[in-house]
């Protein structure tokens, strides 16, 4: 059975690096024959999380939407934006509201415990958004995914595309590639 993997990243710009990046690792992870639903987090509106929110209304349509996306899949590849040393303010609120439980008997962190992801950056900085994945490793680590130890960070985001979405270095092209290929054969190897 093919791996199911999903692609999200932390910005809902409409022309955002990463989002660019993002397609390069799927196009890596379904050239190793994985099943990947890419997806894009505007899709997705959701107020901030608030504790007296859920209670008073429950979780939000459109977290539990994209909740059903993490169960669903055996993988994620995430393209994180660097905002202040740290991945995206929304980045953070879809996790936060994807590892609430709908019930009392529902497992804690279901819907990424015993996932796999890899992670990616591009920024407009100098280490292409290097500072926000080691928080964005931590964190994913903390609510039960493995991260591949592999990770790849653009700098100079602004430069760095061809008009055609690819990177204009080769070799990081053929990295990015690479790290979503890695990805889905790990998960095939795992899966038997």
């Amino acid at each position: 059975m093919k791996p199911k993997i999903l692609a999200f990243a932390g910005s809902s710009r409409k022309e955002s690096f990463n989002m660019r990046l993002l397609a390069i690792a799927v196009s890596g992870a379904k050239e190793a024959g994985a099943n990947v639903t890419l997806v894009d987090l505007a899709d997705y509106p959701m107020p901030l999380f608030n504790q007296d929110l859920e209670s008073e209304e429950g979780i939000p349509e459109n977290a539990l939407k994209f909740k059903r996306l993490l169960i669903d899949h055996d993988a994620f590849i995430i393209a994180s934006p660097e905002y202040n040393s740290a991945f995206s303010p929304l980045l953070k609120n879809v996790i936060d509201w994807a590892s609430r439980a709908e019930s009392d008997d529902e497992p804690p962190l279901m819907a990424f415990k015993g996932k796999m992801a890899a992670i990616l950056a591009a920024s407009p900085g100098a280490l292409g958004g290097l500072r926000g994945l080691v928080f964005l490793r931590m964190l994913l680590a903390n609510i039960g995914v493995t991260v591949l130890p592999d990770q790849q960070a653009i700098p100079q985001a602004f430069k760095a595309f061809n008009a055609d979405g690819s990177l204009i270095d080769d070799l990081r092209h053929k990295a990015v590639l690479e790290l979503g290929w890695k990805l889905a054969i790990t998960m095939d190897k795992l899966n038997g």
